[in-house]
C-alpha cells in the first residue's frame, strides 16, 4: 500500500533526532513500494522481520525507518553512513497504525467494530442497514468488502492500517457519517485497528477456529478481547452477547475499565433480552424486552441465531445515539446478508436450498439446528474444509454434521496446497456415513436432486466467495450460482 502526501514527522507522533523536523512524503510497510522521502515501517512478522528489507527501502529513498529493538539490530549495517532517521519503539505495529490514522486524519463520526468467531459480517451489515433506514449515510467493512454508500472488495476481513485508514478517510470524503467494521482476530493481534476512534464495540461469540494461527483458544480469546481492553476508549460502549462464558468475560473486562456495557441474549440479566421466537418458512417472529418494555416483531431472516445478530446490531445503533423506538421500528425491513443463510433456490416440491458461510464446528451446528424449525422435512448439508488451515476442527466439523443433519455430503472447499482426499478423510473421522463427492459442483447437483418435499439443503463453507482455491490458483466457483443452475436444470428434467 503506497500513501503519498506530505507531513512533518512530529505531525505523525514522532520526534526527530535531527535538528529540523523531518518532512515525510509517504508511508509504506512494503519495501517494494517505497519512494524518496518515505517512512518505511519494518514490522515484526510470523515468518520474517520487515527489517530484512530495510536495505531495499533505503536504496529506494526511505528517509525514516520505524521498527523495534530486533529491527534496530538488523538494520544497523544498512544505516551506517546514511542520514536515514531510525525510530525504535516497543510496539511499532501500534505506532504505525496510529501514524496511518494521523496521516489520513478523517474517520466517520460514528464508527463501531464487531468481533467474535461467527456473526461479524451479519452484525456489521445489519448495523449499516439500520443506520441507512434511519436516514444516515453509512457503510460497512469486512469479509464481503465495503458495502453501502460505497461498494468494493477487500483483500482481508480487517485491512492493514494504511488501507483501513485510507478507506475510512475516503468514506468521509463521500459523506459517510456512520460505519461498522469487522474486527478479525488476525487483525486485532496485528494491531490493524489501532488508531480508530470507536464509539462502540460488539462481541458475538467464541468457538474453535483459527487455532493454526493462535495455537490455543485462550490466545484466540486474548486477541478478541483486545478490542475491549485496548482499542475501545473508556468513553465508548461494549455491546455484548452474554449467553456464553466468553461474553460474560468481555462484560467483566469492560466493566472493570468503567466502560458502559449494553448486553444482549437469553440471559435474564440481558438489557436486550430474547424472550421467545416462533419460526415460519420465510422468517420468524421475535419477542424481546428492553428496559422492561416488551417488543414483538417480524424478522425476514432464517435461523434462530439471527435474533442475536439483529439485537447486537440494534444495540450498536442505540449505543451510538439512535433512539430505541426508531431502531426497533426498522428491524422488520432488514434483509439477509449475501452468503449468510441466503435462500438461493426453491424447488417445485417445496424443497429449498440455502448457502451459508458456516465453516467452524459451532457455526455448522448452529446453522443446521437453526434452520430445522423453519421446515417440515429433512436437513441435508454439503460442506468441506479449507486446506492450510486449522486441522483440529475438521473431525469436529464432521461430528456435528453427522449428529445434526439427516444427510451429509462431503466435498472439497479451497484445498489450497493440501491433498483434498486427506482433508476429506480427516472430516470423515467424524462423519463416517457421509456421501463423499470431491467435485463441489457435482456434490451440489446430487444433493439437490435428492431433496424431497419440504426438505432443505444447506451448502456450507463458502458463503459469498466466488472462487475455489486449488494450489496457488483461484478457479471461478460460486455456491450461490451453482445451486441456482443445478436447481433450474433439475426442474427442467422433472
Amino acid at each position: 500500500m503506497v500513501i503519498e502526501n506530505k507531513k512533518k514527522l512530529s505531525e505523525l507522533g514522532f520526534i526527530s533526532s535531527q535538528s529540523a523536523d523531518l518532512e515525510v512524503l509517504g508511508l509504506s510497510s512494503d519495501s517494494r513500494t517505497v519512494k524518496k522521502g518515505y517512512l518505511f515501517a519494518a514490522l515484526p512478522g510470523l515468518n520474517f522481520h520487515g527489517a530484512e528489507y530495510v536495505q531495499e527501502a533505503i536504496l529506494k529513498g526511505a528517509s525514516v525507518i520505524l521498527t523495534d529493538a530486533v529491527g534496530e539490530v538488523l538494520s544497523q549495517k544498512y544505516l551506517k553512513g546514511t542520514s536515514v532517521e531510525l525510530i525504535v519503539t516497543q510496539d511499532p505495529r501500534h505506532d504505525f497504525a496510529c501514524c496511518a490514522s494521523l496521516w489520513f486524519r478523517f474517520q466517520p463520526e460514528v464508527l463501531v467494530a464487531i468481533t467474535g468467531t461467527n456473526g461479524k459480517t451479519s452484525v456489521a451489515n445489519f448495523t449499516r442497514q439500520i443506520w441507512e433506514l434511519l436516514g444516515c449515510k453509512a457503510a460497512n467493512l469486512g469479509t464481503n468488502g465495503v458495502e453501502g454508500a460505497a461498494n468494493f472488495s477487500l483483500n482481508h476481513t480487517t485491512p492493514d492500517p494504511l488501507c483501513l485508514h485510507r478507506i475510512l478517510s475516503e468514506l468521509v470524503a463521500i459523506g459517510v457519517t456512520h460505519s461498522s467494521m469487522e474486527a478479525s482476530s488476525h487483525g486485532l493481534f496485528q494491531k490493524r485497528l489501532d488508531g480508530t476512534n470507536l464509539l462502540a464495540a460488539a462481541f458475538t461469540n467464541l468457538s474453535h477456529d483459527h487455532l493454526d494461527y493462535h495455537e490455543t483458544l485462550e490466545n484466540y480469546f486474548c486477541s478478541k478481547k483486545s478490542l475491549f481492553c485496548r482499542i475501545l476508549s473508556s468513553g465508548g460502549t461494549s455491546v455484548v452477547n452474554i449467553d456464553s462464558v466468553w461474553g460474560k468475560k468481555i462484560r467483566s473486562i469492560s466493566e472493570s475499565r468503567g466502560v458502559r456495557v449494553l448486553t444482549i441474549g437469553t440471559d435474564p440479566s440481558s438489557d436486550l433480552r430474547i424472550l421467545n421466537q416462533s419460526f415460519y418458512n420465510d422468517g420468524q417472529e421475535l419477542r424481546f424486552s428492553y428496559k422492561n418494555k416488551v417488543v414483538q416483531l417480524k424478522l425476514n431472516l432464517i435461523g434462530g441465531f439471527q435474533a442475536s445478530n439483529i439485537l447486537l446490531a440494534a444495540g450498536l445503533a442505540i449505543a451510538t445515539g439512535s433512539l430505541p423506538a426508531d431502531v426497533f421500528a426498522v428491524i422488520p425491513l432488514i434483509k439477509t446478508v449475501k452468503g449468510r443463510m441466503q435462500l438461493v433456490a426453491t424447488l417445485s416440491n417445496g424443497a429449498s436450498v440455502y448457502v451459508d458461510f458456516a465453516h467452524t464446528p459451532d457455526a455448522i451446528e448452529t446453522a443446521i439446528k437453526s434452520i430445522r424449525p423453519h421446515i417440515l422435512g429433512r436437513v441435508s448439508i454439503v460442506f468441506g474444509a479449507g486446506g492450510n488451515r486449522d486441522k483440529e476442527k475438521r473431525k469436529m466439523m464432521g461430528m456435528v454434521a453427522h449428529k445434526w443433519a439427516d444427510s451429509v455430503y462431503l466435498t472439497d472447499d479451497n484445498p489450497r496446497d493440501e491433498d483434498p482426499a486427506t482433508i476429506r478423510s480427516m472430516i470423515r473421522l467424524g462423519a463416517p456415513n457421509a456421501i463423499e463427492i470431491p467435485d463441489r459442483a457435482e456434490a451440489i447437483l446430487i444433493a439437490i436432486s435428492n431433496l424431497q418435499a419440504g426438505d432443505v439443503l444447506l451448502i456450507s463453507g463458502k458463503g459469498h466467495e466466488t472462487g475455489q482455491v486449488i494450489g496457488d490458483t483461484v478457479f471461478p466457483f460460486d455456491d450461490i450460482e451453482q445451486a441456482s443452475i443445478a436447481a433450474t436444470a433439475l426442474e427442467r428434467i422433472i
